[in-house]
């Protein structure tokens, strides 16, 4: 089986998200992915809510989907880096292949990641996100995929500022995790 292992803060989880998915799991890149919300310490990500509610609102987005599942495996009391979640699912699913999604932004960044090796031992699936294309560094290196999936801007800060400026967010998060956000009251000035 390939098993698309999708980290990101998800604050919140939103309908592109969801689309990366059901497109990479449609054009049989991967037979199952595993979204994995991202520890509550990372410094320079602001307007972080929680970790528990972060992944409560995936438990939402993605509860009729059967190939769609989460991990709180990076939601513990220290830093949990990228090439440890990796081997993680790699030791549970030890017969699997194992892959890691990413965007483009992401992949750039990449000479910050702690021990980049360790990762790109892992076949990469990259999705260009807000047109920001490969680096051409990346494009021969036969682990790391393209993959062309028309994606859209929306983004969770625009969700997160929507919500502060008293907007509607209708359809671009998942009904649940909008009900979700409404009741917990999260994202908003006051």
């Amino acid at each position: 089986m390939k098993i698309g292992v999708f980290g990101g803060s998800f604050n919140p989880i939103h309908n592109m998200h969801l689309e990366i998915a059901e497109s990479l799991l449609r054009k049989k890149y991967v037979d199952k992915i595993i979204f994995v919300p991202t520890g509550d310490h990372y410094s320079y990500k602001t307007h972080m809510i929680s970790g528990k509610s972060r992944l409560e609102m995936i438990k939402l987005a993605i509860k009729e989907a059967p190939n769609l599942s989460v991990s709180n495996f990076e939601l513990k009391e220290k830093m949990i880096y990228t090439y440890e979640t990796l081997n993680h699912f790699k030791n549970i699913y030890p017969t699997d292949q194992i892959y890691f999604i990413c965007g483009t932004d992401n992949l750039n960044y990449s000479n910050t990641w702690k021990h980049p090796e360790e990762i790109q031992k892992f076949p990469i699936l990259v999705i260009e996100r807000n047109n920001e294309k490969i680096n051409s560094k990346f494009l021969n290196q036969k682990n790391i995929t393209c993959i062309p999936i028309k994606t859209s801007a929306l983004s969770s800060s625009l969700i997160r500022e929507k919500i502060e400026n008293g907007e509607e967010i209708t359809g671009l998060v998942p009904k649940k995790v909008q009900e979700y956000i409404q009741e917990k009251k999260l994202y908003r000035k006051d």
